[in-house]
């Protein structure tokens, strides 16, 4: 048997420097257990399948597969395999826009053109952000190792999945960070979260706003190299927070250094708090799957 497939580099303009997703175009007869299976094989952080759409308004539907499971939403594979799909001709755009359906529902992207290149930017789910307890504060500190910025409170920050999001106090800060991963996966079971991700400030001028890392040792991950879902949630909290200009903001996060990336992530914050995830993508394998 073979299927398309295709591997999508995404949140980057140079090969092999973004986060990488496996696309299985051609899905349709596939079961649950041989996606799980071919998402194991492949060993990224997140391998998706292609098939055709059940919803009314969907040009395709997508599953999502962690080597460890299935997941309902996330960032990098809904852009990366949007590329894949328009890539392959499987869709086309209707005035530069594109609908995905996945288990959160349905999913819209926009098709923009950027320079000499083009930028797929996704529409996050609205956000739930719940503030931590002082507990968990302090239990967070203890899984990184460091201190946060406390004056800007954490939160539990649901844009699909959750995350656990704060503000470290310098870019210096959380590059330097080694996280306890055994304990940060506790923490993360204990409060129903998809993973921790930190950032911090650059100066004013600076090309990226932020610097991010994303830890996930509870789906297996040490450190995701450059997160979608995990950036929406960064962008929502520090609108809920107060952080962000009340009629919309738009800017550039850096991600990645830390494991030999070089990710830029686009986010925009509309003036209801609705979160936009943008990023360049690249293919770079593109072939057929024998099993």
């Amino acid at each position: 048997m073979t299927r398309a497939y295709k591997v999508v580099d995404v949140f980057t303009r140079q090969p092999l420097y973004g986060n990488p997703v496996a696309v299985v175009l051609d899905s349709h007869g596939l079961d649950t257990q041989a996606m799980q299976r071919i998402a194991q094989w492949t060993n990224l952080f997140e391998t998706t399948f292609v098939l055709p759409p059940t919803q009314a308004g969907a040009d395709y539907r997508l599953r999502i597969f962690s080597p460890r499971g299935e997941l309902p939403f996330a960032g990098h594979p809904t852009l990366g395999s949007a590329y894949a799909v328009l890539e392959a001709g499987l869709a086309s755009s209707r005035n530069g826009i594109l609908v995905q359906e996945c288990k959160v529902g349905l999913i819209e992207l926009r098709l923009e053109h950027a320079g000499s290149g083009s930028r797929l930017t996704l529409n996050i789910p609205p956000a739930v952000v719940t503030p931590l307890t002082e507990r968990d504060a302090d239990n967070l500190e203890e899984v990184i190792r460091s201190k946060l910025d406390r004056t800007v409170a954490p939160a539990l920050v649901n844009v699909g999945v959750a995350w656990v999001v704060a503000q470290l106090p310098s870019v210096d800060a959380l590059l330097s960070l080694k996280p306890d991963y055994s304990n940060s996966a506790e923490l993360e079971r204990r409060l129903g979260a998809t993973g921790v991700c930190l950032y911090a400030m650059y100066p004013s001028g600076n090309e990226a706003a932020i610097e991010v890392r994303s830890f996930l040792p509870s789906c297996g991950v040490e450190e995701d190299p450059v997160c979608g879902s995990g950036n929406a949630g960064i962008g929502a909290f520090r609108f809920a927070r107060g952080l962000l200009p009340r009629d919309g903001a738009s800017y550039v996060a850096s991600q990645g250094r830390c494991v030999g990336r070089e990710g830029r992530v686009f986010v925009s914050v509309s003036s209801e708090g609705r979160v936009g995830i943008g990023g360049e993508c690249m293919t770079c394998v593109s072939g057929e799957l024998r099993f």
